[in-house]
């Protein structure tokens, strides 16, 4: 099975040297040129590991040995043998994915990416260095971190809004050690980030990089098919874990709500359903940077709005890279995706035809969560449930009643649950009760004597660890900082 790009569909890479290449020459994001033949039903009777392995292994067939490097990936790393535990909370039933080293969803891919790529590396007799670019708007960045800390050929530089992530994240980025890894803040906000990271690949493909630059690019973001395949693995172990309570029978469809910012991880579950999952709505809940609720909803995507931070800052953001991914698999339009990239780069908006339009509806449902909402369902939810959730699994919890109440649709829902609520001590703490002043990290404490919720051990200790990053730098500057390194 080859890739190509979204932007062209005449030339062809495999599969390892798409995840060595994260980003496609011509700008576009690589994707397969069909789906690999699959046995759905199988897959789900595997534990988590066979299932990770069979799926990954399936998308990325060029990379050998699948079953050793999920093994190395995920084993001891997580606080659950079953990685992404379900939780059947009486109303929805919430795929924790933050039982990882990060105590973020990205764990799954980022403990895997490493492996992906230094296997492609050394298929591929690579000798020079890969150096790992990557944008976060909070939980990326740490997981993209830890994943690749002192991996040999590998460097990683992480770029982050300055004022745009908790300051629990911060913490965890910039306290992060490894002889091979680097930090720096950005003026501006996530989408200014993540446009200055694909400047410099667009500069590293048209030989404008200045001489002596002896690394290759590659990211981390899910802009990479090796960061966005691993998520495929939850959405069967969400399903298996249903199947396996008696809450569904083989071949029920069942919904999943997903948090969204770069539409990475719903794009994930939508990549499930082509390799035989019963999934049936896909439903994109967002927070008060509601482009993508406004796009699924009209057909025109407008990136000509103020950014909003708000509580839920890892879906701050305007620019949904992966949205990219989704015009293309539902037009398979080369010409049309990259006329599309074309206006939104210059002009901030496009329009996609009716036809395109009317089959996202086929999949997709959006709504969108502000914070007060999203505050009030925190406490709600632990009334009346007594699940403590974080404000992104909490707006993806409110958009999902809101499907239910507009459609009348009651198969079983799925909410994912993306990060721990101590990631955003702050804004949880005072959906609960009164918050007087306090630092994040006292705050993390009180949370704890609050809900009887143990802080995840990754995260206790934090502020007493030395900080070894604390650039600050202009987005204009991003390009310089990496040629330093």
């Amino acid at each position: 099975m080859l890739y190509h790009s979204t932007r062209n569909g005449t030339v062809t890479v495999d599969s390892a040297q798409a995840v060595l290449s994260g980003l496609a020459p011509d700008g576009g994001l690589y994707v397969p040129q069909h789906f690999p033949d699959f046995d759905a039903q199988k897959c789900l009777s595997l534990d988590t590991m066979g299932m990770a392995a069979m799926i990954i292994g399936a998308l990325l067939p060029h990379i050998p040995d699948m079953d050793t490097l999920v093994h190395r990936a995920y084993t001891g790393k997580f606080q659950t043998a079953e990685l992404t535990p379900t939780v059947d909370t009486g109303k929805f039933t919430v795929l924790e994915l933050f039982r990882g080293p990060t105590s973020a969803f990205k764990d799954v891919a980022l403990c895997m990416l490493p492996q992906l790529l230094t296997a492609a590396k050394t298929l591929k007799g690579m000798e020079e260095d890969i150096l790992i670019l990557t944008a976060t708007s909070g939980d990326t960045g740490k997981a993209a971190l830890a994943g690749f800390a002192d991996v040999e050929g590998v460097k990683i530089c992480v770029f982050y809004p300055d004022g745009g992530v908790s300051a629990v994240q911060r913490a965890q980025m910039v306290t992060q050690e490894g002889k091979n890894v680097a930090v720096c803040a950005v003026h501006g906000n996530f989408d200014d980030a993540q446009t200055g990271v694909k400047n410099i690949f667009a500069a590293a493909v048209d030989g404008k990089l200045p001489e002596g630059n002896r690394c290759r690019l590659s990211t981390a973001n899910s802009i990479n098919i090796g960061r966005l395949a691993p998520q495929i693995t939850y959405y069967f172990k969400a399903y298996a874990d249903l199947l396996a309570r008696g809450q569904i029978k083989m071949g029920d469809k069942v919904n999943f709500c997903v948090p969204t910012g770069n539409f990475g991880d719903i794009l994930a579950g939508w990549l499930a359903k082509q390799l035989g999952l019963p999934v049936g709505k896909l439903i994109c809940a967002s927070n008060a940077n509601n482009v993508l609720t406004d796009f699924l909803r009209t057909g025109t995507y407008d990136r000509r709005r103020p950014l909003h931070k708000t509580a839920s800052p890892s879906m701050d953001i305007l620019v949904s890279s992966n949205l990219e991914r989704m015009l293309y698999f539902v037009s398979r339009d080369t010409d049309l995706v990259a006329s599309l990239m074309k206006q939104l780069n210059t002009e901030g908006f496009y329009t996609v035809p009716a036809e395109v339009k009317a089959k996202m509806d086929e999949e997709f449902w959006a709504g969108f969560c502000g914070d007060e909402k999203a505050k009030a369902t925190i406490a709600k939810v632990f009334k009346e449930q007594g699940y403590l959730c974080d404000t992104h699994t909490a707006t993806g919890w409110a958009v999902a009643e809101e499907y239910v109440a507009a459609t009348g649709d009651n198969a079983p829902m799925v909410v994912l649950s993306t990060a721990s609520p101590y990631k955003f001590p702050a804004a949880v703490l005072s959906s609960l009760e009164e918050v007087s002043e306090m630092d994040e990290f006292r705050q993390m404490e009180r949370l704890q004597e609050v809900s009887g919720v143990k802080i995840p051990e990754n995260l206790s200790g934090l502020q007493e660890k030395k900080e070894l990053h604390t650039g600050v730098i202009e987005k204009t500057d991003m390009l310089k900082f990496v040629m330093g390194l």
